[in-house]
């Protein structure tokens, strides 16, 4: 039995014991009761506030004009019940009141992350829950609606998701993964989207091995939930060849992990919703054939750059090389190195050569900015990191100064990043607390600056833009740390302690 829904599933023994005690009706001791029934309350308020928004997007007028719209974007009536999207009214604090006549504490409601100081984080929202692998409601995102009749409230941010809470990390959950895993095992493949309206169209349109990521970059974590059902990913999104960009990082961590990536080319570069609801015609001719990831990358950078010259075939090798390094089989690995000296009429040694100088650092941070030999570009950059920094730390004091919990969320290891001779980061770092008389002139600056000119004048979650920010310096502090191990490995060759240093840094920031 066990085994049996593990294969269909595609879930581990734990989550097959769960299921299965589930059907029985049998209650499983977890060795820890109280988070197991504090777990248990949060997915009954995340049931409940689903079952609220439902009613409210059928029985209401402004629910009514908001699934008019969903309706107008080509969504079917089948697909809002199948997807139970739902609307958000435009009140205060209705989910918290309708929730705590159930009997939930407002301390469990803000936990499920719903709320937000006793009112409802999402306001008038059209709303997609999001489920985990057997199908229970862990969380939410929403877009903002307004009635013809309405007026736009400026304060309101056009998406929000639900903040990070016991049961929803943003890393590891897909939009739809509970609907598409067994289609995603019986095509043998997953089909990675970028939004929620990306997928449900795709499965109205019978793609329903569709997928998205939830307001994240492709994660480490999100491509083990797909490696349960398959190693086939086909992208269904804008990609672009070369950047530093976050869809790339993912793209080419799946290449690590073994995955068979294929790119569906989207016609005229919109995004599949947009596509199915023009033109179902289009959208089955665009996933007939998706292109190979090396096709992709191969394609794009042949037609980007001229191979006739020096320069241009420089350009080309930066982008196909690393992408072939990548590649676990050198088999792989052959055939576009066969392909590559075709085009550029030399010997496959030539090319061979060429590759193994990339080693799997260099392979993986030719995405990152690499630093120029001479010490005073070397500074420079470190001038414009350091430039990005201190306009992330003044951000994020703006945001403290309105909202002082989301410093005191700052873990020890967080400190680290901000740098104390930097004001406004050393006032952060002491969490706002024991300001010298510089310190507190500066405050009275920045936030009158602020009322002036004000930074986030449609932001209500500061929390979720705080780490936003965190997140950014982050990335930051590691791009650093590489720099300076690059450095390092051109003085000390061959090293295998930085090698694996760089590595592990280099995967570390891959999941940010």
């Amino acid at each position: 039995m066990f085994s049996f829904i593990q294969q269909i599933e595609g879930c581990d023994f734990k989550e097959a014991l769960n299921v299965l005690a589930d059907k029985a009706g049998v209650k499983l001791h977890s060795y820890d009761p109280k988070v197991r029934s504090e777990k248990t309350r949060l997915y009954e308020i995340c049931e409940k506030a689903c079952q609220f928004f439902e009613r409210q997007l059928a029985s209401t007028s402004l629910g009514h004009e908001a699934k008019e719209y969903v309706l107008g974007r080509g969504i079917s009536e089948e697909s809002i019940t199948k997807f139970r999207v739902g609307f958000a009214p435009y009140t205060k604090n209705s989910l918290v009141e309708f929730l705590r006549s159930l009997g939930y504490s407002p301390a469990e409601i803000f936990k499920s992350g719903v709320s937000s100081e006793n009112y409802d984080r999402f306001r008038s929202r059209i709303m997609f829950p999001i489920s985990d692998l057997g199908g229970h409601i862990i969380g939410f995102g929403g877009r903002v609606f307004f009635a013809k009749n309405q007026i736009p409230d400026p304060k309101l941010a056009k998406y929000i998701n639900i903040p990070q809470t016991i049961l929803y990390d943003k890393s590891r959950v897909l939009y739809g993964i509970d609907k598409a895993k067994l289609k995603i095992r019986e095509h043998d493949a997953c089909m990675l989207a970028e939004g929620y309206t990306d997928v449900i169209m795709a499965h109205q349109a019978g793609s329903e091995n569709a997928v998205a990521t939830s307001g994240t970059a492709l994660t480490e974590p999100q491509l083990d939930i797909v490696r349960r059902y398959t190693q086939n990913l086909i992208t269904a999104f804008d990609m672009d060849i070369a950047g530093d960009t976050a869809t790339k990082r993912g793209i080419d961590m799946a290449l690590r992990k073994g995955f068979n990536v294929k790119v569906i080319s989207l016609p005229e570069a919109k995004d599949p919703a947009e596509i199915i609801q023009k033109s179902i015609k289009k959208w089955e001719k665009a996933i007939k054939e998706p292109l190979s990831i090396g096709d992709f990358y191969f394609n794009g950078a042949l037609s980007r750059f001229d191979k006739r010259t020096p320069d241009g075939m420089r350009q080309i090798a930066n982008i196909v090389l690393p992408m072939i390094k990548q590649i676990p089989s050198e088999i792989g690995q052959s055939f576009w190195v066969q392909k590559l000296a075709a085009e550029f009429n030399c010997s496959e040694n030539v090319i061979w050569n060429d590759l193994a100088k990339i080693n799997y650092a260099t392979a993986i941070s030719s995405q990152y900015p690499k630093l120029p030999a001479q010490s005073s570009e070397q500074k420079a950059n470190l001038k414009i990191s350091a430039g990005k920094a201190d306009k992330l730390y003044e951000q994020m004091l703006i945001i403290s100064i309105k909202k002082p919990e989301c410093v005191d969320s700052l873990s020890k290891r967080d400190l680290i990043l901000f740098d104390k001779n930097s004001i406004p980061a050393s006032i952060i770092s002491r969490k706002l607390r024991n300001l010298s008389k510089e310190e507190k002139d500066f405050v009275s600056e920045i936030t009158f600056q602020d009322e002036v000119f004000p930074q986030f004048t449609s932001v209500d979650d500061f929390q979720g833009e705080f780490n936003i920010c965190l997140e950014s310096l982050k990335r930051i502090h590691l791009k650093e740390k590489l720099i300076q191990l690059q450095r390092e490995m051109k003085s000390q060759k061959d090293n295998k302690a930085l090698l694996e240093k760089f590595q592990k840094i280099s995967i570390e920031l891959a999941k940010l």
